[in-house]
C-alpha cells in the first residue's frame, strides 16, 4: 500500500521515500480539507468557524511563507535553512486569530512543505519533520490579544517547532552525530538551534523595529476588522 503513495529509494545514506503522483495527489487533498475543515468547526462549541476574511488571510499567510522559505540566507548540510522571516507568516495567522486558527494554518503549510520539498525516511519521520514541526508554530495563538503577543507567540510557536525539530534530529538523524564527535541528543539540539535560532533572533529584531511595529499594527487592524 505504501509503495502507492511513495517508492522507496536506497543510496550511500540509506534508504528515503520519494512521493508518487497519488502520493502528491493525497497530500494536495488533505491540505484543502484542513482549510476547509477549518471554515466549519467550532460551532459544537459555540464559537464560529474561518470567515471568509480569515481564511482569505491565512491563504495569503501561507503563500508569503512559502515564497520566503525559498529565500535561504543560510542551507544546513541535513535539512533545515534560515529563510527571511517565513515562520513568522504562519504565527501571524495564530496571533490574530487564535490557537485552533494557528494550528490549522500551520498544519496545512506543513503539508505544503511535504509536497514541495520532501524528505521522507519512514512514516512517523515524515509526521514528525513535517506535520507536527511547522504545526507547532500555530501555537502562537496562545498568546492572541495579550501585550506583545506577537513576539511571544513567536518564540512559542519557534520553540513548539524546535522540540519536534529536536526529536526528529535525536531519533531518526542521531546516527550523524558521531561524525561530530556528539551525543545524539546534543548533535540534535545543537543542529536544529543553530537554524531555528537565528532566524528567531533575526525576526524578533526585526518586530521590534518600530517602523516595523506600526506595519504589525496596521496589519492587524485590516485582518480583523
Amino acid at each position: 500500500m505504501l509503495n502507492f503513495f511513495a517508492v522507496p529509494i536506497t543510496d550511500e545514506w540509506g534508504t528515503t521515500y520519494q512521493l508518487t503522483t497519488a502520493g502528491y495527489t493525497a497530500l494536495v487533498l488533505i491540505m484543502i480539507a484542513i482549510l476547509l475543515l477549518a471554515c466549519y468547526i467550532g460551532g459544537s462549541v459555540k464559537k464560529p468557524g474561518f470567515s471568509t476574511r480569515q481564511l482569505v488571510f491565512s491563504a495569503m499567510a501561507i503563500a508569503v511563507a512559502t515564497v520566503t522559505s525559498f529565500i535561504k540566507l543560510l542551507d544546513m548540510p541535513m535539512g533545515g535553512s534560515v529563510t527571511l522571516l517565513s515562520m513568522l507568516f504562519i504565527c501571524l495567522i495564530g496571533y490574530w486569530y487564535g490557537v485552533r486558527a494557528g494550528l490549522m494554518t500551520a498544519i496545512a503549510y506543513g503539508f505544503l512543505q511535504l509536497i514541495i520539498d520532501p524528505y521522507i525516511m519512514s512514516l512517523p519521520q515524515m509526521l514528525v519533520d513535517y506535520i507536527f514541526a511547522f504545526g507547532a508554530l500555530g501555537l502562537s495563538g496562545v498568546f492572541s490579544g495579550s501585550k506583545n503577543g506577537l513576539i511571544k507567540g513567536y518564540v512559542l510557536g519557534v520553540l513548539g517547532r524546535y522540540f519536534f525539530s529536536f526529536l526528529s534530529g535525536m531519533i531518526f538523524f542521531g546516527i550523524y552525530a558521531a561524525d561530530y564527535n556528539m551525543s545524539a541528543p546534543v548533535y540534535s539540539l545543537v543542529y536544529n538551534g543553530a537554524y531555528l535560532g537565528a532566524e528567531a533572533v533575526l525576526t524578533i529584531v526585526i518586530l521590534a523595529l518600530p517602523p516595523i511595529k506600526k506595519v504589525m499594527g496596521q496589519l492587524k487592524a485590516m485582518a480583523t476588522a
